[in-house]
């Protein structure tokens, strides 16, 4: 365990810019033009509108020109595609505000390393270089024009076409025996609505990426961790917070799956049981993205708790030893009262401060973040579990479950 040479009075000063992987890039610039945004992320309930009308709106009103909306010839018209109305009015709306929450919980991290001197004094050059290549990432023209690139190359014409398309007649296409034939709405759907909402979501994965590459670059750093910081985590137990922020961003991909499941379970008679490899690999993946990058400090904190484990077991050592020679092998004056003897307190003070060091923790990661993150993305199942069982035999079990 590196000695901490870090100087608060130096390191607290420091001019650091906010930390956030959200505010820049050239989409962030654009909304701000349109007045969508401001510095601040504020006009979210416009932003919001705006985005998830503009996908969504057209759709309603071709498939009303087209006789598509309610019935018609289709098997699936528009107002009974859940799909369509979760992915623009839920998870779109989630994605954008999920840019406003992560924003408000990363702006105090670069604070927390300085408050808590988890960077050294000598280190902090290189930590500044992370700080500096993340916001220069997040600010890519170059990876967003890519992100363009690869959701009209890809996602649109390859990925949705081949694996999200109902192969039955709905309201933006029809199968036929040269493929799928689209509609006016259908055309909107694959051209505007649909890699707009691809954008939303890539942007997320690039964005993850960012944060990944950070706290990689910051595990490089040799950290002053203290094992017997009271959080088990040697002083960096504020990590497995942030993950917190990501919640919204969890419930959309569990409400994408979850419409997708619907339309399937109501066009297609399917059944949610028939599903449950895909939510538990859903809920597996996500908490693997959000929580994995952590495990970059594992090593660090794992040599922290060996070191610690080895200093205190050796302080321990020589203070018992002096304990028993004092006050059992007579070593005490006999002036000296044991009744009021601070040695007794010490003792318990220094077993306490073993057992902190013993009990630390090699992941920054904690039961109930895993149990919290995997509970908001299975939140958009619930309603699905209606269609196995009325809603009164449902809440009676979860009752039951609960009380």
């Amino acid at each position: 365990m590196k000695p901490n040479t870090a100087r608060p009075s130096d390191i607290l000063h420091r001019d650091h810019p906010d930390f956030s992987l959200v505010l820049g890039g050239p989409l962030f610039q654009l909304l701000r033009r349109t007045h969508l945004t401001d510095d601040a992320l504020l006009l979210l309930r416009q932003r919001i509108l705006s985005i998830s009308l503009f996908c969504w709106l057209p759709l309603l009103a071709l498939s009303a020109m087209e006789s598509t909306m309610r019935g018609g010839k289709v098997a699936m018209p528009f107002l009974w595609d859940v799909e369509v109305h979760v992915r623009f009015l839920v998870v779109v709306p989630l994605l954008i505000a999920a840019e406003m929450v992560v924003h408000r919980r990363m702006r105090p991290l670069v604070q927390q390393f300085l408050e808590r001197n988890v960077i050294p004094f000598d280190a902090m050059a290189q930590f500044d270089a992370a700080i500096a290549s993340a916001i220069r990432l997040r600010n890519s023209v170059l990876a967003e024009v890519l992100l363009i690139v690869f959701v009209y190359g890809v996602g649109s014409l390859f990925i949705w076409r081949h694996y999200a398309v109902l192969d039955t007649a709905t309201w933006y296409a029809q199968p036929s025996g040269e493929g799928m034939n689209f509609s006016f709405a259908g055309r909107w759907y694959a051209y505007a609505s649909i890699p707009i909402f691809q954008f939303l979501l890539v942007r997320w994965y690039f964005r993850l990426f960012i944060w990944m590459r950070f706290l990689w670059q910051t595990s490089r750093i040799q950290l002053s961790l203290m094992p017997t910081h009271p959080d088990r985590f040697g002083g960096i137990g504020f990590l497995a917070n942030t993950a917190y922020a990501f919640m919204p961003v969890l419930m959309a991909h569990g409400a994408l799956l979850a419409g997708n499941l619907a339309n399937r379970i109501f066009h297609l008679g399917a059944a949610l049981p028939n599903f449950k490899m895909e939510i538990l690999l859903l809920v597996t993946l996500l908490l693997a993205i959000v929580l994995g990058p952590l495990l970059v400090f594992a090593p660090q904190l794992a040599q922290a708790k060996r070191t610690g484990m080895r200093e205190y077991g050796a302080l321990a050592e020589r203070y018992v030893r002096e304990f028993d020679t004092k006050w059992l092998r007579g070593g005490a004056p006999e002036d000296e009262p044991l009744v009021g003897s601070g040695d007794i307190q010490s003792l318990a003070d220094l077993g306490n401060s073993y057992e902190v060091v013993r009990s630390m923790r090699i992941v920054p990661v904690t039961r109930d973040t895993i149990l919290q993150l995997a509970a908001a993305t299975l939140l958009p199942f619930l309603p699905l579990m209606l269609t196995m069982m009325p809603l009164e035999e449902l809440l009676k079990k979860l009752f039951g479950i609960l009380f």
